[in-house]
């Protein structure tokens, strides 16, 4: 097992201030990592999927892997368009979405749980005001108006 050091790095300079800015997170116990670039159509397909490590479903596909739903620490989604953007959909295990716009050239990255993977990690519905958080099933994402790829970052312990 390794350790994942994550870093967020902003640099900007405006009228001669430095408002630079640099994060960094230590993630411990990881002992497996994908790393792939697939291309997303602009029909919606299957990106990621999480489920038990004792699931027998394999009638899924999905472009860059399936992953036991304990161990994901930590998911990075990189548009390589430069001009398109693609749309991410995430699902949780009582089937609601979110979906959210990853324009040209940005990341999106999904924090797994320090312990319990993506295990109660998101809620989506129509009011975020009572929370109660379920596990993230899966991932799709549609290309704008052309095929994109896309660099999928996976840890896991």
């Amino acid at each position: 097992m390794a350790t994942l050091t994550c870093k967020v790095i902003e640099e900007i300079t405006l009228n001669n201030n430095s408002y630079n800015s640099e994060r960094s997170l230590d993630i411990s116990s990881v002992n497996e990592i994908v790393k792939r670039i697939v291309t997303i159509s602009t029909t919606e397909s299957g990106l990621l999927g999480f489920s038990t490590a004792s699931s027998t479903d394999l009638s899924k596909s999905y472009l860059a892997g399936q992953f036991d739903e304990d161990d994901v620490r930590y998911i990075r989604i990189t548009n390589l368009d430069s001009s398109n953007h693609i749309t991410l959909t995430f699902r949780d295990e009582d089937s609601t979405e979110f979906a959210i716009k990853v324009d040209a050239g940005h990341s999106f990255i999904y924090p797994g749980d320090n312990s319990g993977g993506v295990i109660d990690t998101m809620h989506a519905g129509g009011s975020a005001l009572t929370v109660s958080l379920n596990d993230l099933v899966d991932i799709t994402a549609t290309a704008d108006t052309a095929s994109c790829d896309v660099e999928v970052f996976v840890g896991s312990a």
